[in-house]
Order: C-alpha cells, then structure tokens, then sequence
C-alpha cells in the first residue's frame, strides 16, 4: 500500500466555504455545506495526485500480478477461468480499503488543524463528515471503472444478464458507503496519519487475504477456512462473482450461511455496519474534535 502525504496546509478553507475569501455568512443550509467540503476533498486529490495511488495503481498492479504470475498455478474448484474468479477479489480488496482513504483525510485534517478551522466556521452540524463520505464515495467510482477496464482487457467478462451486473455494482457502491464508516471510526480513534497507516497494513491486509479474495477457501487449512467463509469480504468477493455470472467455488449443503447466499449475507453486513458503526463514528468524532 502507498503512504499517502498530508494535503497542503497552506490550503485556505475559507476560500472554500466563503467563495472569494469573504467574510463567513450563516450557513446555507447542510447539503450545501455537505457540498463544499466534498469538493476541497476533491481539489486536494486534485493537486495532489499521489493520493489515488490506492485507488489507481494498486488495483491495476494487483489484477496485472495475479492475473499473469499466479494465474497458471490457481485452479478454481468446478472449473472456469482464473482471471474471472479473480476480478471478483480484486473488487472485494479494493473497497475494503476505501476505509483507509477517509481514515487518513480525517486524520490530516487533525494533524494540520483544519478541525480547529471548520469549528470557527458557520457551518452546518454535520457538513464535514458528510463532505468526508461524499468524496470518497466518489473517489471509490474511480477504481471500480480503472478495474473493470483492465478486467476486460486480460479476459474478465460478465456472463450474466444486465440486472445482474447492475446489482454488482450496486453492491460495491453500498459496500464502499459502509466502509467509509469504518474509516470515520478510524481516523477519529488513532489520529495521525502514521497511526492510520499501521492500522491498515495490520488490519486490512489479513482480512483480505484471509478470504476468497486470490483463492478458493477450500484449499485453506482449519481453522482459517472457517474465518475465510465468515469473513465479509469473502462473502462481497462471491457475491460479486455470482451476479457477474463468473467461476466459483460451487456451493455444497454443509457450507455455511455465508456461502450459500453470499449476495444476502453481504447486505446484511452493509446494512449492520451502516447502522452500529455509523453512529459511534460520529460520536467518536465529535469527542477527538472537542477540547
């Protein structure tokens, strides 16, 4: 993973939410406000393009390795192309770490006491936080659209139909909503970017690779098999590789829930994970931005 560098401090926020550097006025309401925030998330991603690296190159660098190093040696258990079974994962890994992207954002915020500023500012409650999730919502298109292409080009099709495929990425998108929470929750907690940074590789990378993300859970020994099939990203990699009518590992009668109904059981993760996390989130965020 690519440690991305704080934004610019000498970023002028009231040039952002007072067009012109004006004297603040009242707030104009929270979807504006939601708005303005959002876009300076998307002006620094803009002027510093090394933030991407996580939703750019580490996805097209990961579908090109596997693809083509391990491609040759991984069979996928019922037959079917590697490099189709193989998409589904790359998806899965790589929204599970769009939490990393809003984690650091908040937590540069921190570090360079653009909190402190946003306090001082007539903003409506809740303008930032809501700002932080709309940009990185659509950061997260921008990895899917980079990764669909370069499926496509080393042989990834979609072999269902148009409904099908439309709740894929339906999927992802609510996927990638809910793990902004976490990443809320994160960046409230640890603070600092460094922090952020070792959370991440200690965290997120076991769980994307204790899952269905490169390989068949079958061909894991007990008891990470187990951990494997009730892993969330396992279940997001599966139902993925199902709506997009893609090989995987058939489904027996003594598979666990999450095997089975993959699709179901990721849902019932986006929806828990909206509910229980989102709230302590902004708890927790409120509380780190209080003196």
């Amino acid at each position: 993973m690519t440690v991305i560098t704080p934004p610019p401090t000498d970023t002028r926020i009231e040039d952002v939410v007072t067009p012109g550097g004006s004297e603040p006025h009242a707030s104009r309401g929270v979807l504006h406000d939601v708005w303005v925030i959002a876009r300076r998330g998307l002006v620094h991603m803009k002027r510093q393009p090394e933030q991407l690296s996580d939703a750019t190159i580490q996805p097209i660098m990961f579908v090109l390795l596997f693809a083509f190093v391990f491609g040759g040696a991984i069979e996928v258990p019922g037959g079917g192309s590697y490099k189709e079974f193989l998409m589904g994962g790359i998806f899965a890994q790589t929204i599970v770490f769009s939490a990393f992207g809003v984690a650091m954002s908040i937590a540069n915020d921190k570090k360079n006491q653009a909190v402190d500023r946003f306090r001082s500012l007539p903003i409506a409650n809740g303008a930032v936080l809501g700002g932080h999730a709309v940009a990185n919502l659509l950061k997260a298109f921008l990895p899917i659209v980079l990764m669909s292409l370069t499926g496509l080009l080393v042989g990834w099709r979609i072999n269902s139909g148009a409904l099908d495929a439309l709740h894929g990425y339906v999927l992802m998108i609510a996927f990638s909503f809910a793990m902004i929470w976490i990443g809320v929750l994160l960046g409230s907690v640890v603070g600092t970017p460094e922090g952020v940074t070792g959370i991440a590789f200690a965290v997120l990378f076991p769980i994307t690779f204790i899952a269905s993300t490169f390989v068949p859970v079958v061909t894991m020994p007990e008891p990470l098999r187990t951990i494997a099939q009730w892993n969330p990203t396992t279940s997001l990699s599966d139902a993925l590789r199902e709506l997009f009518g893609n090989p995987n590992t058939p489904a027996v009668g003594s598979d666990p829930f999450p095997i089975q109904h993959p699709v179901l059981y990721t849902w019932i993760w986006i929806v828990a994970i909206v509910a229980v996390v989102a709230p302590i989130a902004v708890g927790v965020y409120r509380r780190s931005t209080v003196d």
